[in-house]
């Protein structure tokens, strides 16, 4: 029978492919979450799952949202199997931002592959900014629900020593919304990836795309920068709308998309999983400017946002990638987890308030006072 698949393009995409019989111990169905449409993110689980689905039948349906909730809402319910996330993984491993609330708490979430990426302040080209410090009174864009957009926001502000304070703050109700905004003289800058269909679109607008630089010899800067978020780190970015390997830009280094699920998912699968991805690299190499990095040889190596899955180190090990080094990452990031979780019960427990208000400054005082941990910022 001839390989058969389909796409349906909306609130989902499905994607179903036949053939050969699969060489993995991979599920008939698989549901993923991911940014919503126009992000890479999005893009890049499509493409993972169509380039899988040429080798392997198995039935992939994607959830994209353009909230932090929305991509790890399903996870939590039981009803998807895996999200394509960003750095919401760190903060729902934590128990902070959006999930501090008592519905939430710091939850027990793995890292399948995590790929390198470069992010910064996507800005139109025709308000004159060259430096972070340029933004100063400008639009900036933040999305309700989404403290990874916001939080990347606020450092890469931090940078040049500004807050919110400093800028004309827009909230928006999805990432992608952005876009449109900045097309249409609505916004100025937000954060992003550089190598979305959204920038794309940017760069080829009457406004144009210019992405302020983050000199990693800027020290002052990257201390204001990591004491928002320890997770960033200098990159320079030879990929993506208006950069090339000629053009480069010092962007900020960070992983994006992250391949998480929770620690209870099958180890088996996640094993199976990662390498069906890497047997199928010379599919998704191509799917955008920075596809290629999710070759497990790049996206499996700590660190990343939550500990990685067992069934994922486990092939790692077996590829010669995962090293001792990355086992001690692993080691104090599982203590640390274990460290949050254990507080957040006893929090919990000790807590005497009436309402969610009165529970996050307790949450935020415990964390500080009890766990030694620091002030969560922005």
């Amino acid at each position: 029978m001839a390989r058969r698949r389909d796409i349906l393009i909306g609130s989902t995409a499905m994607i179903l492919a036949g053939g050969s019989v699969a060489r993995a111990k991979l599920p008939d169905t698989s549901i993923w979450t991911a940014y919503d449409l126009g992000s890479s993110g999005y893009a890049e689980a499509s493409g993972i799952a169509d380039a899988i689905m040429k080798k392997h039948p198995m039935r992939v349906r994607i959830v994209p949202s353009g909230t932090s909730i929305g991509r790890l809402l399903p996870l939590k319910q039981g009803k998807a199997n895996y999200g394509f996330l960003a750095n919401e993984l760190y903060f729902a491993t934590e128990g902070t931002f959006d999930f501090a609330v008592p519905t939430w708490g710091p939850q027990d979430m793995r890292v399948a592959l995590a790929r390198p990426a470069g992010n910064a302040m996507a800005t139109a080209g025709d308000i004159g900014v060259k430096e972070i410090k340029d933004l100063r009174g400008k639009r900036i864009g933040y999305v309700k629900g989404n403290p990874s957009v916001n939080v990347k926001t606020d450092a890469y502000l931090a940078f040049a020593g500004l807050t919110r304070a400093d800028v004309k703050v827009v909230w928006f109700g999805s990432y992608n919304a952005m876009k449109t905004a900045v097309i249409n003289n609505q916004l100025d800058s937000y954060s992003s990836v550089t190598t979305s269909a959204n920038m794309r679109e940017i760069e080829a607008s009457p406004r144009g795309l210019v992405w302020p630089e983050f000199p990693p010899d800027d020290k002052e800067g990257w201390k204001r920068i990591r004491e928002i978020a320890s997770f960033f780190e200098p990159y320079r970015e030879t990929a993506g709308a208006g950069i090339s390997a000629e053009k480069p830009r010092n962007l900020v280094g960070y992983r994006y998309p992250i391949i998480a699920s929770y620690a209870s998912a099958d180890a088996d699968e996640v094993y199976s999983l990662v390498k069906a991805i890497d047997d199928s690299m010379d599919l998704i190499k191509t799917i955008t400017a920075s596809a290629k990095n999710w070759s497990p040889s790049l996206a499996g190596k700590p660190p990343a946002d939550a500990p990685w899955h067992d069934g994922a180190i486990r092939y790692l090990k077996e590829k010669g990638i995962w090293t001792a080094e990355h086992q001690a990452w692993q080691d104090q990031r599982l203590e640390r987890l274990r460290k949050i979780q254990k507080g957040w019960a006893e929090a919990r427990k000790t807590f005497q308030g009436k309402d969610d208000e009165a529970w996050l400054k307790h949450w935020e005082d415990y964390r500080v006072k009890t766990l030694g941990l620091p002030p969560t910022g922005a």
